[in-house]
């Protein structure tokens, strides 16, 4: 059986960003710090039933050059049923309508790698390699 959802061009609210993050199991984040940085996304949608948010995706960067995909999440409860994908279609969509030519970069977190390289993405190694620091 199918479930009926829709996927909505928009921003999560801050309550929806932090819970969804911490439910489909990505590191928490301070709402006051979502706050500051939802506004400065550069693309994003909801996954909504019943007008309840149960997934997500943004984009964000400097709007032309350079962007990275992040804040891919699905609750658990609804994993495996296709939704991830689908945000990821309206994400890759979006992308090639609006931004030729950037350079579209994501850090993909275990198997999610299989779903990011159904859309083209992948792996920068040998030629580069992610990195990341965490601010103190």
């Amino acid at each position: 059986m199918s479930i009926k959802y829709d996927v909505v061009a928009e921003l999560p609210s801050v309550e929806d960003y932090c819970r969804m993050r911490v439910v489909a199991g990505l590191s928490a984040k301070d709402s006051e710090k979502a706050a500051i940085a939802l506004p400065n996304s550069c693309y994003a949608v909801v996954v909504k039933i019943d007008g309840n948010v149960i997934g997500m995706g943004r984009v964000v960067g400097d709007g032309a050059v350079f962007l990275q995909v992040c804040d891919i999440a699905v609750e658990p409860h609804y994993q495996g049923q296709g939704i991830g994908k689908a945000i990821m279609q309206h994400i890759v969509a979006h992308l090639n309508e609006n931004f030729k030519g950037a350079y579209v970069s994501l850090i993909a977190d275990g198997d999610a790698q299989y779903l990011y390289a159904r859309f083209g993405f992948k792996p920068t190694a040998p030629d580069s390699i992610g990195m990341a620091y965490m601010v103190g």
